[in-house]
């Protein structure tokens, strides 16, 4: 039961003036009058418990993208039932409008929709449909709570998708496929063409310009169905958060990013989440497949506040792989990673494939650098200058050990790292 504001007002603070200067019976007897009127009014009101609700809803959509949340309310009573309704959804899911107004005739069902804007990766669960049943009199009433279990998923932005054309353009230009074509590059043959100033003698083939009376060189092109395994962090280290959102859902961007370009490529791509166990797991697939697969593993992750087994994780890498791929690791190079054992695990794996690490830097980091307005602000600068020059050491030990490093802001990242991919298979290094 609720108390509509009229009635609370009767009660508390609209009393009639006469009533107020009369006697203690007087004031005694208006009480009951209004309290009665209230208990008429609930036992009036019809019963929410015999509406029937239920919700509709996509079973995915991406963060930032707009959706709706449909509930059905249905009265097969035969009274007429006026009220309100409030689809309740957890913050994060931003719904705007949940609450609806009820009015519903006797035998019939009423749709009401509400926008939701998710602004959070991960599974979203609704709450109860609320309903509230007015009473004839509007002094009173009846709510009801009434669960209707409803989950939706919440597939990564995929923001860095933007840059997926461009690479694209330099991975046709790679292969030969467009009118830009580059000489040299890659490692299996592609065709034979004339000798121009400018190309490399080693790619003469002398058999062929033999019998040609002219001078031929091979043409190669990046090799095609190779392995590209991506580890994603998901220890304490991707809790942290740079910028607006915790650092594995920018390795979450860089992932698809990277998995999208690869899979463009004709390359085999396989995601593994990691921290002290394999939290998730995607091979064997391509495509679109592969990439709607990824976008629902990866999109419940939530980092785990352990530290990572890097010990384990080379483990992991040696079972996948049986024939030299490409490795990226996506995590943080800061101090704790030597405390880790990060390089001592990776240096083996780094000798049988070519290994990237990917980190994102800290923009609130790379900002407090360069703050000088008062005390405060010179200790901050040279903390984060400390760090800065730790990391930098970390990153120049990873290279010695024929680690390469990718770093990048939040935005950079991403579009870093398929540039770099697109580097190795230009060099035929995969």
């Amino acid at each position: 039961m609720f108390l509509s504001w009229p009635s609370v007002a009767l009660m508390a603070g609209a009393v009639p003036l006469a009533v107020v200067t009369a006697r203690p019976e007087t004031v005694w007897a208006w009480l009951i009058l209004v309290l009665a009127a209230v208990l008429l009014d609930v036992a009036l009101t019809p019963s929410p418990r015999r509406l029937g609700a239920r919700r509709t809803l996509e079973g995915s959509v991406r963060r930032l993208e707009a959706t709706t949340s449909t509930v059905y309310v249905a009265n097969p009573t035969g009274r007429h039932v006026r009220g309100l309704v409030r689809d309740a959804w957890q913050p994060s899911a931003e719904a705007t409008g949940d609450r609806h107004a009820l009015d519903l005739p006797p035998g019939e069902m009423r749709r009401m929709r509400t926008p939701l804007v998710p602004s959070r990766r991960g599974d979203l669960h609704a709450g109860p449909v609320v309903v509230r049943v007015n009473g004839p009199l509007h002094l009173a009433g009846r709510q009801l709570s009434i669960p209707v279990p409803a989950t939706l998923r919440v597939l990564p932005e995929f923001a860095s998708r933007r840059h997926l054309p461009s690479r694209l353009a330099r991975l046709r230009e790679l292969d030969g496929r467009s009118a830009v074509r580059v000489r040299g590059a890659g490692s299996e043959f592609d065709s034979l063409r004339e000798y121009v100033i400018g190309d490399d003698v080693r790619s003469i083939d002398w058999r062929a310009s033999a019998r040609r009376s002219d001078v031929v060189v091979r043409t190669w092109r990046p090799e095609r169905d190779r392995r590209v395994l991506i580890v994603v962090d998901t220890s304490r280290h991707a809790a942290a958060r740079v910028g607006d959102q915790p650092r594995l859902d920018t390795s979450i961007e860089a992932t698809l990013l990277l998995a999208a370009l690869a899979s463009k490529a004709g390359d085999r791509v396989e995601v593994i989440a990691f921290d002290r166990t394999v939290r998730s797991r995607v091979r064997g697939l391509s495509g679109p497949a592969m990439m709607a697969a990824l976008a629902t593993q990866l999109a419940p992750l939530e980092p785990r506040l352990i530290e990572a087994d890097w010990s384990a994780a080379a483990s992991v890498v040696d079972e996948a792989l049986g024939q030299r791929a490409l490795v990226v690791v996506l995590t943080s190079i800061d101090p704790a990673a030597v405390e880790s054992g990060m390089l001592r695990a990776l240096a083996p794996v780094a000798r049988k494939h070519q290994m990237v690490v990917a980190s994102v830097d800290d923009p609130d980091v790379v900002a407090m650098m360069s703050l000088r307005e008062d005390a405060l602000d010179v200790y901050g600068a040279a903390a984060a200058t400390r760090f800065d020059l730790e990391r930098k050491g970390i990153s120049e030990r990873l290279r010695k050990s024929g680690i390469d490093v990718v770093s990048g802001g939040p935005e950079e990242i991403a579009p870093r790292l398929a540039d770099r991919y697109l580097e190795l298979k230009a060099a035929g290094r995969l």
